[in-house]
């Protein structure tokens, strides 16, 4: 027998005397679970050293800035590309689509130009007219590659090294990079008002031949216009979305305070009106069944007419309504015969759920401790994503050989660009030249990158599950203290938050870190499936998708049932403080003796808390729709001019239910621990003056057992 068990009975196992001093979660601990403890610290210690790893090799520029064909950013400080911070492409005929020119896999060379072309112009009509109108060829030089000034230069050799591009047309900077500014002109697309333009190479091509590119570029030009309004809509509604969320958090701790008294009244009028909607649809099915008695055709049976697609027909059939009014008499039967067998249940678990409305109006600071979770998750979350950054963006310029010809066998093959002109590719290949291609490398460190990214996701999952356990074990020690107090609420504990908190780091942080082990394991293996199964998504291997469907579907399963086994092991961690097997086993065993009563209590819960989080989002969406509509007429000229008014409603609707989850998850952490301190207290206790019931009197009377030990003041 350990030392927590001694609370309630002897070395030798005989019932203790009643201690009035008893004050809830045993106080006398020891550490649990220290060798996942020490492991944590040590993974820990080694994700920090791999984020200093990751920010020595990385380098974020790569992402922020685009990256021309000699590997040097642009817009770069103190480089000679610093005032040139747009990429310009001297083909954007050779790019496929506008994923391949960001991606920068597009074949043509890529140089940093300060601004973007503004008109048609090509190197041949430029070079014949450089004579007498230089200002054409200092403007079109400027987009070749740095140092080149000789317009006498053959234009097939130009075009051969790639030295100008055959031509320029009008184009705005989007992402950094230069792209065609096209528009539609009476249904017709145009690049500056014209439908063709000259290619540089002795041909007029239309521009519908920048189509593929065009409809994606678009698409995405506008993408962009509209998430500048978004950006202007809320720069100019941004204190009145707040002032919705902080209605909607007064309106959820007002709901949590209510359900002390409403609680009851709230369930028993939803299901008295569930049975009412039951009984008219009886009644529906009887008059349609006897309104059709007579018809010709109404007594033909469904296997008579067959399958049909049109379902009206089985509506006329005497048969099919007297089908639906059999059914929802048997589901009529089942609800009623459920309330009165589970009368008791139902009374208990709504005594459980004022209960807890009690219990948080006495320890009022545990409805703020989500926030505390929130900042803790924000932490791991930017860490994860700085971290995943730096490593994605670790490698070495890779540059690859880009030839013309599509026959050249070096095409593609890495190569060095400082020793490049030395060798005979460009003699095999003329025209070929040595660009940058991406990032990446051949040493160890950037062999084994994508397994710094899976331990990254790993342990990001292992924090984020770690912070989440926390949270719920702090607030269980909490509201634990409230139950277990003998007289509430003089024998509440001061500060039981705090102390709840101080309890759940020093000793329970190996046991914490072992529930959130365990989980994160397997969401790592969802993530795994997820992965699989996208990669595999155009396979025509049925055997292979139903696999992976039914690995999916069973580990969003076990993921369901150990958040269930580790919320429920976290709360007899914060009461007994034992580790983390022990007190899932008991959680387990003991939920299972009441697994009747668990049932109720967490359907009731459920649809209590959500009807509140509708509640809740509902009303301040209705108010926010009435109020940026202009149809409060004592707030009209207070609301801000809108592109869009649907975006800060959403807003407030959206981030109005968020704060209703985040006060009632610590409603339903304080329903769940105060049902597992019930069964304790059922099973430990029994009511006589030696060993009292520590529940209050309206819970002792819903039981109907002893009556109760009186509570000396």
């Amino acid at each position: 027998m350990d030392r927590d068990e001694e609370n309630y009975y002897g070395k030798h196992g005989e019932p203790r005397k009643f201690d009035p001093k008893f004050r809830g979660p045993i106080h006398n601990r020891h550490c649990t679970d220290v060798i996942c403890c020490v492991i944590f610290i040590v993974v820990i210690l080694g994700y920090i050293a791999l984020g200093v790893v990751a920010w020595v090799h990385g380098d974020p520029r790569k992402v922020v800035y685009p990256t021309d064909s000699y590997g040097q950013f642009c817009g770069q400080r103190d480089t000679l590309n610093e005032n040139k911070t747009i990429l310009f492409y001297f083909n954007i005929l050779k790019c496929a689509s506008p994923v391949v020119l960001i991606n920068l896999q597009c074949p043509t060379t890529q140089l940093c130009v300060s601004k973007c072309p503004d008109r048609f112009a090509t190197y041949i009509d430029v070079q014949a007219s450089y004579r007498y109108r230089p200002d054409q060829w200092n403007y079109f030089r400027q987009f070749c590659k740095p140092g080149f000034n000789n317009p006498r230069k053959s234009v097939a050799q130009v075009l051969r090294d790639e030295d100008c591009p055959s031509m320029i047309v009008p184009s705005r900077p989007f992402l950094k990079r230069c792209f065609p500014d096209f528009s539609t002109k009476n249904g017709v697309l145009t690049v500056a008002n014209q439908t063709t333009f000259k290619d540089g190479r002795g041909k007029t091509r239309n521009v519908t031949d920048l189509r593929e590119a065009a409809n994606g570029i678009n698409n995405v030009l506008d993408a962009r216009s509209v998430g500048m309004k978004i950006f202007e809509d809320y720069a100019i509604s941004w204190y009145w979305i707040l002032i919705g969320l902080f209605i909607a958090m007064m309106l959820s701790l007002l709901f949590l305070v209510l359900l002390r008294f409403t609680a009851g009244v709230l369930f028993w009028i939803f299901i008295f009106g569930v049975i009412g909607i039951i009984g008219y649809g009886i009644w529906h099915c009887y008059w349609e069944y006897d309104h059709l008695k007579g018809i010709p055709g109404s007594d033909l049976t469904v296997y008579d007419i067959g399958f049909q697609t049109d379902f009206k027909v089985y509506l006329q059939l005497r048969q099919t309504w007297l089908a639906f009014m059999i059914i929802l008499c048997g589901v009529e039967v089942i609800i009623v015969l459920m309330l009165i067998f589970l009368r008791n249940r139902i009374r208990i678990a709504i005594a459980l759920l004022k209960e807890g409305s009690r219990a948080i109006g006495y320890i009022m600071s545990t409805l703020f401790y989500p926030i505390i979770t929130f900042l803790l998750i924000a932490i791991c979350i930017s860490y994860w994503a700085v971290t995943a950054v730096f490593l994605a963006t670790s490698g070495e310029p890779v540059y690859k050989v880009m030839a013309n010809q599509t026959l050249c066998k070096y095409a593609n093959l890495t190569c060095d660009p400082e020793t490049f002109n030395t060798t005979n590719v460009t003699k095999l290949c003329p025209g070929a030249q040595c660009t940058f291609a991406f990032y990446g490398g051949e040493s160890l460190y950037h062999k084994y990158i994508f397994i710094f990214q899976l331990a990254n996701a790993f342990v990001f999952l292992w924090l984020v599950n770690f912070a989440i356990a926390l949270g719920q074990c702090t607030l269980a020690g909490a509201f634990a203290s409230y139950y277990w107090a003998y007289r509430k609420p003089a024998d509440i504990p001061l500060w039981p938050l705090f102390s709840s908190f101080g309890r759940a780091i020093r000793y329970h942080t190996g046991s914490l870190a072992f529930g959130a082990l365990i989980l994160a394991i397997v969401q790592l293996i969802r993530v795994i499936l997820e992965y699989l199964d996208h990669k595999l998504k155009g396979t025509q291997n049925s055997f292979t998708r139903f696999l992976l469907c039914c690995l999916k579907c069973c580990f969003w399963c076990l993921e369901k049932f150990l958040k269930f086994i580790n919320r429920n092991a976290y709360i007899m961690i914060a009461i007994y403080g034992k580790n983390f097997c022990t007190s899932a086993k008991e959680a387990f065993f003991l939920l299972m003796r009441n697994v009747v009563r668990v049932a109720v209590l967490d359907k009731v819960t459920d649809f209590l808390l959500f009807l509140g989080k509708i509640l809740v989002a509902g009303g301040v969406g209705v108010l926010a729709f009435f109020f940026f509509t202009q149809r409060i007429p004592v707030f009209a000229q207070e609301v801000p001019v809108l592109n869009y008014y649907w975006v800060p409603l959403l807003t407030v609707i959206i981030g109005s239910y968020l704060v209703a989850h985040g006060f009632f998850s610590v409603y339903a952490m304080c329903v769940d621990t105060l049902f597992l301190c019930f069964c304790e207290d059922l099973e430990r206790n029994d009511g006589s003056t030696a060993k009292p019931y520590f529940m209050s009197a309206s819970l002792h009377r819903i039981l109907g057992k002893k009556k109760l030990s009186p509570k000396k003041a």
